[in-house]
């Protein structure tokens, strides 16, 4: 397994992050596994030098958490062999401060998280979305004391805006506050609308990228039109990608027939080889999911390919945010 620093910090991740989006309770998504179903993801990935784990306090309700800080101590010898993410933004109860990004839900939040993950600190503390209905100057102070008393060594952000993510920055640049670190951000072949705005500025800043659906929420993985259960009970999936352009999927599956690999491969490669990504976030439900995402940080295209994959796409609107 390869290693990068993430953005301009020191500490080192995996080029892959295991998403536990994918493990928790089936009553939040179908295709969600159980902790037992989990335990065997996690083991290969520490196996494979992966030491990066990303979740968040909304997936399946705080299980995801639970279940991620019961299996990485099996796995890693001591707390600083893995880097953990987790975020704060989306309703985790029904109350109208348990959600967004005030003082108040923020500071409930990360006391939540780090109960559920059994642990004293996250090293990475991501917002996962923008506030519309909070001052950023309040979000950011919160972010800054929750680093400060030592309940997350970083701070990163998600998917939102340029120019709101420039926002934020400054804002914590000029009270000396501590600003993001990483942008975890909607990117993958058939959804580069993040090449306009948002990558430039990270890659001029320094902040590293962590695309989430890096593989399009597992279309680019299969031949256009293929039904899985994900694919059927995912709305999501229709609202991003309905105007994908199918020449790009043709493009995958020749490229991935004639290197001799899968089509997730090559999807991943294609994230794996842009400017200023370090680490893509991959979801695994089956192991073949995982060990393709570990042996594409293995496979790198040539220029000539990457042009090849591109080429077909149109612009589309913003999605994700």
């Amino acid at each position: 397994m390869r290693y990068q620093r993430l953005g301009k910090t020191g500490m080192k991740v995996s080029r892959i992050c295991l998403g536990m989006m994918s493990y928790g309770d089936k009553a939040w998504r179908d295709w969600v596994l159980d902790e037992a179903a989990a335990e065997p993801f996690v083991r290969l990935a520490a196996e494979a030098g992966i030491n990066f784990f990303d979740t968040a306090d909304m997936y399946s309700d705080g299980v995801s958490e639970e279940i991620t800080g019961r299996l990485l101590p099996k796995f890693f010898p001591r707390r600083e062999d893995y880097v953990l993410a987790t975020k704060v933004f989306w309703p985790t109860g029904s109350g109208p401060n348990d959600q967004g990004l005030s003082r108040k839900h923020v500071m409930a939040s990360i006391d939540a998280s780090l109960r559920r993950l059994g642990t004293d600190h996250v090293d990475l503390y991501q917002i996962h979305r923008w506030d519309d209905h909070t001052p950023i100057e309040e979000t950011m102070e919160a972010l800054h004391d929750i680093v400060r008393a030592g309940k997350a060594r970083y701070i990163g952000a998600s998917s939102m805006y340029a120019w709101q993510f420039a926002k934020a920055q400054h804002v914590a640049e000029v009270n000396g506050w501590t600003r993001f670190v990483s942008m975890q951000n909607h990117y993958n072949l058939i959804y580069r609308e993040e090449e306009r705005e948002m990558i430039p500025l990270c890659l001029d800043q320094g902040v590293g990228l962590l695309p989430w659906s890096p593989l399009a929420r597992g279309l680019l993985a299969r031949p256009a039109g293929e039904r899985t259960t994900r694919r059927e009970s995912d709305g999501m999936i229709d609202w991003w990608y309905a105007t994908a352009e199918p020449a790009i999927f043709d493009r995958v599956g020749e490229l991935a027939e004639k290197r001799g690999v899968s089509r997730a491969r090559i999807g991943l490669a294609w994230v794996l080889a842009k400017p200023g990504v370090t680490a893509p976030i991959v979801g695994a439900t089956k192991p073949h999911h995982l060990e393709e995402a570990i042996a594409a940080t293995e496979l790198e295209l040539t220029p000539e390919e990457i042009a090849y994959l591109e080429e077909p796409y149109k612009p589309q609107a913003v999605q994700g945010h």
